[in-house]
């Protein structure tokens, strides 16, 4: 039975309502493509194709791109270098499980009794996790800048625990640091022995700059994890695809 002209003009304009839509949706999808392109290209810390530049926000890029220096010195030193954060590579030093290849010191980092000479990738987030996590705590919590860091020490030849077999610490090539104190230009010193345990500003704050290290470091280790890390936090960059956060 044929169409009528009633019946064939109704069917043009709902294929053309139709091819009209779906040019309408197809405008739509680019409209936020383009949306979306530009935003990453303004938001580097979420764009996983941008170079690391550590004076930039943390994002969901920053964490990949960190994890990405473990294996890769030379580029970690370059992204110190574009990030104009001060630091100086030293001389290999040691032998066998603790040889250290990878001697990499902030030299205007302010660590206290010094600033001792870690592996590279560890040196990167230890700035990041300073600029981006540490300080503005400090700033929203007790209105104070910081001061110094007080640390236990980097590296140390020993296994995991000081046991005389089993696996290697991560301070045996310098790949560890141990975070005991902060010191706030106001003079308030907060510490993980002493100020972990409560609810008060000094916990609170410990809390914040431990489980926001947790993005930056493949290993963080706190007075939660157990006794030996009562009195100090551990960072460490081990080789590892999925991180540990204790």
């Amino acid at each position: 039975m044929a169409k009528s002209p009633d019946t064939f003009r109704i069917s043009r304009k709902i294929g053309k309502f139709r091819a009209e839509r779906r040019l309408l949706g197809l405008a739509m999808l680019g409209l936020v493509i383009l949306a979306a392109w530009s935003w990453i290209q303004a938001h580097p810390e979420h764009n996983p194709a941008a170079p690391l530049d550590l004076r930039d926000p943390v994002g969901m890029a920053t964490a990949t791109k960190l994890a990405a220096l473990k294996d890769d010195v030379e580029e970690c030193r370059a992204v110190l270098a574009r990030s104009e954060v001060a630091y100086e590579a030293l001389p290999a030093t040691g032998e066998g499980d603790c040889a250290r290849s990878d001697r990499t010191q902030l030299t205007e980092y302010p660590l206290v009794p010094n600033s001792p000479p870690t592996t590279c990738p560890v040196a990167t987030a230890m700035e990041v996790w300073r600029t981006r996590i540490v300080e503005p705590a400090a700033q929203d919590i007790f209105d104070s800048d910081l001061d110094r860091i007080e640390h236990l020490g980097v590296y140390s030849c020993r296994r995991l625990y000081g046991r005389s077999e089993g696996a290697w610490s991560e301070h045996a090539t310098g790949n560890a640091i141990d975070i005991a104190a902060f010191v706030l230009e106001n003079g308030r010193r907060i510490s993980v022995l002493y100020d972990w345990e409560g609810d008060a500003d000094e916990a609170q704050f410990l809390r914040r700059v431990r489980d926001d290290a947790c993005d930056l470091f493949a290993t963080v280790l706190s007075p939660d994890y157990n006794d030996a890390h009562a009195d100090h936090f551990h960072f460490d960059q081990e080789s590892r695809w999925a991180g540990v956060c204790r």
